[in-house]
């Protein structure tokens, strides 16, 4: 990393005005969080969460119907759809994926496709089976113009070659919920993509993370809670929620010697170019 990269974040910031913070990627459309949505999302805009983006299942009426809610409630709410890899058998027949996401781009909030990727960990999907469906969704993106969201565990190999393949160079996204080491960031960030780091980065054991999260340039880092799951310290054990970000932030500060209200300047500028929004909305 050149001394350039970091360099306007490690000066102390002046402006006393409260952080915007980002939460990228949570799932707020979950029923975990249908009894208290309301209050979930107080708290988050109490906490300076001034945009988050809400991943849906694609074809999934109810999640649909909660994102309404959601929308209706947090103006700077954005929302994702796509099929999850544990989902993949669902989508084993050819166009069916894209079929569910042509209906699920008719929504203007939805601004990226995604999660999609692959889960060799859980194999909830027979894998061969996860590899079409993340090749239709990619193929959708490029086609359509928007940016992906990644979800890979214990595939890195297979999910950068279909990317080449599918993306043709084509395709940005996000990297999500980062859990890999420096190197596996680095071909992220060759082929263009953003890497979003989570609770993870807060845990006694996720050394490895901090060292990636070290190395990818201020353009290209996103902040997330991956809600309900992965709260950060010291939150673990509690369901996760927007409003933990801070903490994630926080910990990304140590990490890079930042100033936290200037890297969250930075990580907002970032969302908001990433879901294609202007420089209004972005505030």
């Amino acid at each position: 990393m050149n001394n350039g990269q970091h360099g306007a974040l490690r000066q102390q910031a002046v402006n006393t005005a409260p952080m915007a913070l980002v939460d990228s990627h949570c799932h707020l459309a979950d029923a975990a969080f249908e009894q208290d949505l309301d209050a979930v999302v107080a708290r988050a805009r109490e906490a300076g969460v001034t945009h988050a983006m809400t991943i849906l299942a694609a074809g999934d009426a109810e999640e649909a119907a909660r994102a309404e809610r959601l929308a209706a409630m947090w103006p700077g709410m954005r929302l994702a759809a796509g099929v999850h890899p544990h989902q993949a058998h669902q989508c084993a027949m050819p166009g069916r994926a894209t079929e569910l996401l042509r209906d699920a781009i008719a929504n203007p909030r939805v601004r990226a496709i995604g999660e999609i990727g692959l889960d060799y960990h859980y194999d909830f999907s027979p894998r061969d089976v996860q590899r079409a469906v993340f090749a239709e969704q990619i193929a959708f993106a490029r086609d359509t113009g928007r940016p992906i969201v990644i979800h890979t565990r214990e595939a890195t190999d297979d999910t950068f070659e279909i990317l080449a393949v599918e993306g043709r160079g084509e395709v940005q996204g996000i990297f999500h919920c980062f859990t890999g080491d420096a190197a596996t960031a680095r071909r992220a960030l060759e082929m263009g993509f953003h890497v979003s780091f989570a609770g993870i980065v807060t845990f006694p054991k996720g050394q490895t993370v901090r060292d990636a999260a070290a190395i990818v340039p201020d353009d290209r880092l996103l902040t997330e809670t991956d809600s309900p799951y992965l709260a950060p310290v010291p939150y673990r054990g509690k369901r996760n929620e927007p409003a933990y970000v801070e903490r994630v932030l926080h910990a990304l500060g140590e990490v890079r010697r930042a100033a936290p209200p200037a890297l969250a300047a930075v990580i907002a500028a970032n969302f908001a170019r990433l879901t294609g929004d202007s420089e209004a909305e972005s505030r």
